[in-house]
This record gives structure tokens, sequence and C-alpha cells, in this order.
């Protein structure tokens, strides 16, 4: 599948002019990624695109292509220090894609001391407590607006839902943990990114700090106490990782498997009458919208051949997990199929999944228990989506539905 190259440097892999490139931070990308995948079937499994002004990387959407890579963490690590020293910090994308003292951007040994605390600590998440906590959140939220009869499910339900659920299994005091949020966004969506960051990591250090005075029977306590002994850096990029990883996404994976059901009578209805299990709603949505579309990076520190074509070392590449799941080459029926990368694959492969499904399922059989007849305020090609290069996610979901006074849901 690969080979490693030794001569001289390749600077872009293959010869593409810089403005014919995808900009995957354009909003016209946000709006129809779907449309810009299939055109950038035409050039095969690995596409060059542009992260951001003069950020090249490379696009992986063939299916088998992006599990042989996600398998090879010796020739496509994650540890990006040497394309970050490339490319210096003025590149906006280094809060995102920097490296970190964590399971995500490192690789060998260092990633696997990392990935074994995090493993150790979700171990001791009760998900009987995780129920409760969000059943009192749904409960909380949707009285709010219930009696109204419209709500924007984004702002009043699936962000402050995965917020409060999260902070409270990390330990985190309500006022780090807006900040830690504020400023993750910031990074994610690329406005104020270095900014955010330092805000992220001032939040973070903070309660650490806290944690190591006064522990909790929370996550932070849980990494804290792993034998491995984390320093406070290394406690800061692993609190970070579950913070960042398990809101986000989990809020778009929300909104997302809502929209679908919302507007897809196979699914909708069939979850309604008990024909069909949320889960399977959540995994259609894994397959066609990721709440993470392009993620999985990697950083090949030698040119590789994949297939025909030369990967420039130090060079993103980037998994689209979106494209990959809708790979032509591996169609078929999804009903009951799990085969997406949503979760991605091999050794860097999500460690919380059952955690974002529980939360994620529960959020949504809540919602729609309480309110059955909801349904978009306006038809779904209108929504607007948020521009970014890594995530698929709502700006908003107006919703309607008959008013009913509140209820007890937890």
């Amino acid at each position: 599948m690969s080979g490693e190259w030794n001569g001289p440097a390749i600077p872009f892999g293959i010869p593409v002019a810089a403005d014919s490139r995808v900009r995957l931070d354009d909003p016209s990308f946000a709006a129809d990624p779907h449309r810009v995948y299939a055109e950038m079937r035409r050039h095969g499994p690995l596409v060059p695109v542009e992260l951001a002004a003069e950020v090249p990387a490379t696009l992986v959407i063939g299916y088998q292509v992006a599990v042989q890579i996600l398998n090879d963490e010796t020739h496509f690590p994650a540890d990006s220090r040497r394309w970050e020293k490339n490319v210096g910090p003025g590149c906006p994308l280094v809060p995102m894609l920097g490296y970190r003292q964590n399971a995500m951007r490192t690789a060998g040994a260092e990633h696997e001391r990392y990935r074994r605390t995090i493993m150790a600590a979700l171990e001791t998440v009760d998900l009987h407590r995780v129920h409760v906590t969000v059943a009192r959140a749904a409960e909380s939220l949707i009285n709010a607006f219930c009696e109204r009869g419209t709500a924007d499910l984004r702002m009043e339900y699936a962000y402050p839902l995965t917020f409060r659920v999260l902070s409270e299994m990390m330990g985190f005091p309500e006022q780090a943990a807006a900040e830690a949020y504020e400023g993750m966004a910031a990074m994610l969506e690329g406005v104020g990114a270095e900014e955010g960051q330092q805000r992220f990591v001032d939040a973070l250090v903070g309660v650490v700090q806290q944690k190591q005075a006064q522990p909790g029977d929370d996550l932070t306590s849980a990494l804290l106490r792993h034998p491995d002994g984390l320093d406070l850096m290394e406690m800061v990029n692993q609190a970070a990782l579950l913070f960042s990883m398990g809101t986000e996404p989990t809020c778009n994976l929300i909104l997302n498997a809502l929209l679908k059901m919302m507007t897809d009578e196979q699914y909708g209805g069939e979850v309604l009458s008990g024909a069909m299990a949320t889960r399977d709603a959540i995994d259609a949505v894994l397959f066609e919208d990721p709440p993470l579309a392009n993620w999985s990076v990697s950083y090949p520190r030698q040119p590789q051949l994949v297939g025909e074509m030369w990967l420039a070392a130090d060079q993103p590449v980037v998994i689209s997990l979106a494209a990959c799941n809708n790979d032509p080459a591996v169609g078929g029926d999804r009903r009951g199929n799990r085969s997406h990368l949503a979760w991605g694959a091999g050794p860097h492969a999500c460690p919380a999944q059952s955690l974002g499904l529980t939360i994620a399922s529960q959020a949504i059989d809540l919602l729609l228990d309480a309110l059955p007849d909801i349904h978009p305020e306006g038809p779904a090609p209108q929504l607007e989506w948020r521009p970014g290069q890594f995530h698929r996610a709502l700006a908003t979901l107006p919703v309607l539905f008959p008013p009913c006074p509140p209820m007890r849901l937890a």
C-alpha cells in the first residue's frame, strides 16, 4: 500500500495548482460537501486540498485506502511536530492540529501511554449515572421551551445538554466549563483560534490544579489517579481531549440525527412507532453526515506511495470520514451495519464510543418522547451549516411543535 522515497523531498505529492484545490474552510463546501465529494471522485481516492489558505493537505475519500492508512501508524503517525515547524506559528490551524501531549496528536509509546490513561479513566464511568445526568438536563431544557411551541434545538437543547453532561462528568465548575467550550469553539472554527486556545488551556489548568488539591468522583480525578502519573500539562491535554471530543461532536451528532428523523419518514416514523431503534437512525447519520466529517489526521515522516500517488512528507493526510462512508465502491444495505468510519479506526479509534452513543441516544429519545410531533420550522435544504474544515455542524435547528405543559422526564 505504501512505499518509502529516498530521493529529494516531494513538496505537494502530485502537481496541482493551488487555485484548483478545494478549500475545506470555504462556506460553499460546508453548504453542500457531498456534491464536492462526488466531484472529487474523478481524481481517485486521494485528493489534494487546502485546509486554509496556503495550507495544503491530502483528503482521503476512498474507504479501503482510509482503512489501510488508519491502521498503519508506522507510515502515517499522528505526531504533527514536523508539520508545525514547517508551517510556522502564524498558521491558523496550529491551535487545532498542532502537537499536543495527548492520545490524539502523538504516536508510538507516547501515544500508548496517554491512551492507556484515558481508557482507564473511561472505565470508571457509571453509565447509569450518565443516564440520570442526561435525563435531568433534558427535563430542565425541554421544560424551558415546551409551552412556547418553538425552539432552536442547537442553542436550547443539544449544546447545553452535552455541555452540562460533560462538565459534570469531568468535574468542571460551570464558569471553567464555559471558558473551555468557548475557547474550543474558536479553535474548531478557526476564528480567533490562538486566543481561543489560550482561553481553553487557562480554564483547564485551573480545573486540574483544583482537582489535584481536592479530587472527586469525576473523569479529571480519575486521570490524576492513574499510576502513570501524568504531570500538569499532560493532565491538561488529556482533560482537554476528553472534553472537546465529548461536547462538540456529540452535540452535532444529536442535531444531525434529529434532523434526519424529522425529515426522513423511514427513520423518524419507524423510531417513533418502535419498529426501529434510535441507534439505527444514529448509525445512518454516522454513515451519511458524521459530526466529524474530515478528521483522523496523520503526517507521513517520509513521502509515501499510495496506489499511484506520492504523498508528501510532513503534510497532513486527512481522512474524509463522510466521503469514505459514502464511497460507491462499498455500498450495500446499511440497516444494522456499523462499518462506518465515524469513530475512526486503528490505534487512534475513539475510545469513548459507548459514552457518546449513550448521551446522544438518550437525548434524542427524551426529546421525541416529550414532543413527538416536532418538525423543522422550514425546509431542510434552507438550513445553514457552520463553515469548518473538520465538522458537519448545523448553525441552528429551528423547530415547531404543539405547545405542552412542563413534564417530568428524569
